[in-house]
């Protein structure tokens, strides 16, 4: 049996807030691209969907099955980008978050992107990432010194990087949002509205 998978389009629509760079690739988590996506929107900001280029791209869907030690990756929905990192001009938007998945295991040696990163940081702007999102902060220099959390098995990258981890399912360090995982997402959109409208 085929399963048909529709594209994901960004709405177009001024929104009197301004507009929120969400960031992802191929093999970006589903729930942790598609909560954050419609969130910002509820809450009456444009999100603007930044990859390496314009294009469609696959997300998926991480789930541990009993008995696995680690999570089994199955096909998602298909999201739309609206900019491709390179056309980013990062003091067009109020903010900036990371989706998960496998995707920041390569986007995160995007030198457009790692540079529209450290712009929001040094202009005091927030961001915040989610599960392997976190590989794309550090790469980005941007957590040394910060306490974070992500998913277990990113702690390295983080510790690493000079971040101090904490398992928990959301932390704020600053203007520094980040959550462990796709359950936690509406606890991470909760305090990454809360930083932004502060």
């Amino acid at each position: 049996m085929k399963t048909e998978r529709t594209a994901v389009r960004s709405t177009e629509h001024d929104s009197h807030k301004g507009k929120i760079l969400l960031v992802i690739g191929d093999a970006a988590e589903v729930t942790d691209t598609l909560y954050p996506w419609m969130r910002i929107q509820e809450a009456g900001y444009q999100v603007v969907v930044a990859a390496p280029e314009v294009r469609t791209y696959s997300l998926v869907q991480h789930e541990r099955p009993e008995g696995w030690d680690i999570t089994r990756e199955t096909a998602g929905y298909l999201m739309q980008s609206d900019i491709a990192f390179a056309d980013i001009k990062p003091e067009d938007y109020a903010g900036l978050l990371v989706s998960g998945g496998r995707a920041p295991e390569y986007i995160r040696y995007d030198k457009d992107l790692l540079a529209a990163v450290r712009w929001m940081v040094q202009a005091g702007r927030p961001i915040g990432s989610v599960c392997h999102g976190i590989e794309v902060l550090a790469m980005a220099g941007v957590i040394e010194g910060k306490t974070i959390t992500t998913v277990p098995k990113c702690k390295f990258d983080a510790e690493v990087c000079g971040a101090k981890y904490i398992d928990a399912p959301v932390v704020v360090d600053g203007l520094v949002i980040t959550a462990r995982g796709a359950l936690d997402g509406w606890q991470w959109m909760r305090e990454f509205l809360k930083v932004l409208e502060s």
